[in-house]
């Protein structure tokens, strides 16, 4: 027969009955063998119908290990991603720096430039949208006519958005950024 260590929480157990007893009125609780049943049961005792863990078990806890290992290198490739990709971000910014102080007018001229190429966009944008409004019926209702409207307008927009990128890159940051160096 298992051998079963009973623990039992008699300060509680005193507490509910409404009584007030002192630490060595416990310890002779604990040495009671009451009728009340113990709160908690830890068996202690060396049973063989434990130790026996069925064959689905013993996979199921090596599958969870399998898959523990598999996050833990999941997240070993995740920083080094993280880190390469700091890494090259920080030698492009530095890289382009440098450019922009070996180059400082042309570097002020694509600032320029990407200014007045962002209001050229503006209005782009601003016929863009009025063309879709005053066409809406027409593009919801023909395929023709949606193809049409992205011939039209997507690799203009496309295009322009690159360069406008290009330029605001290269381009100096302005006065904020000198007074900071």
């Amino acid at each position: 027969m298992a051998r079963i260590l009973t623990i039992r929480v008699f300060a509680v157990r005193a507490a509910a009955l409404g009584g007030q007893h002192s630490p060595n009125r416990i310890l002779i609780m604990a040495q009671e063998h009451s009728p009340i049943s113990s709160v908690f049961r830890i068996d202690v005792s060396a049973d063989t119908q434990s130790e026996n863990m069925d064959r689905s078990d013993v996979i199921q806890i090596e599958l969870l290990r399998q898959l523990v290992a598999g996050q833990q290198r999941q997240n070993e490739l995740l920083a080094e991603l993280a880190q390469a990709t700091v890494g090259m971000h920080k030698q492009r910014a530095a890289e382009l720096q440098q450019w922009k102080e070996t180059n400082p007018r042309l570097s002020r001229a694509c600032r320029q430039a990407a200014e007045s190429l962002s209001r050229v966009q503006t209005q782009f944008l601003e016929s863009v949208t009025a063309e879709v409004i005053d066409n809406e019926e027409h593009l919801v209702d023909g395929d023709f006519m949606l193809h049409e409207f992205v011939d039209r307008f997507g690799p203009r927009m496309a295009h322009l958005n690159g360069v406008l990128q290009v330029l605001a890159q290269l381009g100096d940051s302005g006065p904020a950024a000198k007074s900071s160096v």
